[in-house]
Parts: structure tokens; C-alpha cells; sequence
């Protein structure tokens, strides 16, 4: 058999939902029960929202954070099924990915994991409320003279995600002017989004969230388990969470966490439900070291991770 080199497994971030994206995970074994007890701890209809909410619905910051926690969960117990994954596979979630990461670590218990999503969905989602904030996405461009460009419009580099993209993150004010007028080289797209995620105007759900925090039980990680804020490995359970709370108002670095990815020697990767965002940036960052790429949008891409041994180039 081809000698195994590393899988790391990714966790998806807001953005990355659709309609309907649960229902064919509910067919799955012991999957409509486990939905069922994290809806009473979100205090929402997971079932419902995942099944039949619209757009619309589904895209509001309050919802869609358990949401997507719950699914990534659902979808990393399928895929633990297939025996395939080594359990010291490194993981890594993209901004609320990162509690589905920390329970995929040992973290925090999966049950924690959601029920702090729908905390912090609906704290961000009332200090959204609170300003006329926005984000945009910034293409192409040198990731420093953007970032300094942002800084002159009064704006944050909300999420730095390599592979040429940048989200800018402040006032509605700038974002429009930066859409209107983009750096030369660049192309901006605003975001269909509650706020200026990832940025001071986050305070608020930041003191919240560390006070519900604080009632959560912690072990350290069981496996490599990646931090947004600097790409590196924590090691105590602790830690990461206060880095977890302290992430609501700093910078996603996704381009510092694929750059240790690949230290770690990660030569495929499986990204959780709802997959699709974390795969495209791998493939055109890591091209070249990373050459198996599963994501897992639904449970018949289950069947996908025999090729975690494969000689087959899959990027």
C-alpha cells in the first residue's frame, strides 16, 4: 500500500452553509437523535433550520454558527466510522470551525461545542446590531500592501485566508468605498454578512461569550489541534479556549494554519460538512503538497476517503 502521509481534518466557518445541507446527514445512524439533544441545548430547531430553513433563515449569524457545528460534527462520527482517519490526524477549523475542532480534539465535549456556537451566534449577532458594519472580500493583490491599503480606509484584515484572498472587516462607510474604488490589481466583492466579524465592534459578544465560557469543562487536546490566531498547536485545552473567546474580536490567520499544515508534513486533507470553501483554499495554496482532497458535502462522499491511500493525485 502507498506509505500514509499526514490527513489533517478542517472545520468550516460561517459562509459555507445551504439549504437543506442536513438532510440527507439525518439518515445516518444515531443522527437524528444527537441534532435532536443539540437543538435543546441551542435553544433552536436544528432539524428544522438544517432541513428546511431557506437562505434566508439559515444565513442569519444566530443560526448559522450551531448550525454549522452541529453538521461538521455529524459529518467528522460518519466519517470516524469508515476507519480510515488516524486518530492523530491534525485539526483545524476556520473561525466558530475551530469549536467543532476543539471537540474533535477532546477539547470540550461535542454538546458544549453547540451550545457555545449558539452563544457566541447570538452575541455576535446583537452587536451586529449595534453599529452599521460590513465585510468585504479583497482578491489578488500582495497580501501586505492590502492589509495597509485596508488600514488607511479605517478597515481590518478580518480573515486572512491565503491563496490571494483577504476579508476586509469595519463601517459599512468603508466597506462601500473600498467596493466602489478597489486597490489597483484587486477585485472586492462585499459580503453577504450580519457585520464586522473579527474586529473591536465584537466586543460586546466577546465579554459575553468569556463569561459562559468559563463554565465549560476543558482537557488538552488529543491530537495536533491548530489555533486561528498564529497557526500554531496548542497544547493545553485551556488555552484554547480562551483563544476561541479572545478570536471573536481578533484576525482568522487560515494562511498561518495552512503554512503549519504543512510543516506537520499534511499530505491530504478531509473537510468536514458543509464542505467545500477550506478544500478550494488548500488546493490553490498548498498545491503541490497536499495532493488528496475529500470534502464532505454529503454522506456519499463518505466512500471518497479510501482514496486518503491512494497513489492518485486528487488536487
Amino acid at each position: 500500500m502507498f506509505p500514509r502521509g499526514v490527513t489533517a481534518l478542517l472545520a468550516p466557518g460561517q459562509g459555507s452553509q445551504s439549504p437543506g445541507m442536513l438532510t440527507p446527514w439525518l439518515e445516518l445512524e444515531g443522527a437524528g437523535e444527537r441534532i435532536d439533544r443539540w437543538s435543546e441545548r441551542a435553544g433552536l430547531d436544528l432539524r428544522h433550520l438544517g432541513t428546511e430553513g431557506d437562505a434566508a433563515e439559515i444565513q442569519d449569524t444566530a443560526v448559522t454558527q450551531p448550525l454549522i457545528v452541529a453538521l461538521s460534527l455529524l459529518a467528522f462520527d460518519a466519517a470516524e466510522r469508515e476507519g480510515v482517519l488516524p486518530a492523530d490526524s491534525p485539526v483545524a477549523g476556520h473561525s466558530v470551525g475551530e469549536l467543532a475542532a476543539a471537540a474533535i480534539a477532546g477539547v470540550i465535549e461535542a454538546d458544549d461545542a453547540v451550545a457555545l456556537a449558539a452563544v457566541r451566534g447570538a452575541k455576535m449577532a446583537k452587536a451586529c446590531a449595534l453599529e452599521d458594519t460590513s465585510m468585504a472580500a479583497v482578491m489578488l493583490g500582495d497580501p501586505e500592501d492590502v492589509v495597509g491599503w485596508l488600514t488607511e480606509h479605517g478597515l481590518e484584515a478580518a480573515n486572512r485566508n491565503g491563496a490571494g484572498q483577504i476579508v476586509a472587516s469595519g463601517s459599512a462607510e468603508a466597506i462601500a468605498a473600498i467596493v466602489a474604488e478597489p486597490l489597483e490589481g484587486t477585485k472586492v466583492r462585499e459580503l453577504g454578512v450580519a457585520g464586522a466579524f473579527h474586529t473591536h465592534y465584537m466586543a460586546p459578544a466577546r465579554e459575553a461569550l468569556d463569561a459562559y465560557a468559563a463554565s465549560i469543562p476543558t482537557s488538552d487536546p488529543t491530537r495536533p489541534l491548530l489555533s486561528n490566531a498564529d497557526g500554531q498547536v496548542v497544547a493545553g485545552g485551556a488555552e484554547y479556549l480562551a483563544r476561541l473567546v479572545r478570536q471573536v474580536t481578533s484576525p482568522v490567520r487560515w494562511d498561518l494554519t495552512m503554512e503549519t499544515l504543512a510543516k506537520l508534513g499534511a499530505t491530504s486533507t478531509v473537510e468536514l460538512a458543509p464542505a467545500g470553501t477550506l478544500t478550494g483554499l488548500v488546493k490553490r495554496q498548498l498545491k503541490g503538497t497536499v495532493t488528496r482532497t475529500v470534502a464532505l458535502k454529503t454522506p456519499a462522499d463518505l466512500a471518497k476517503l479510501a482514496s486518503l491511500n491512494s497513489e492518485e493525485d486528487l488536487s
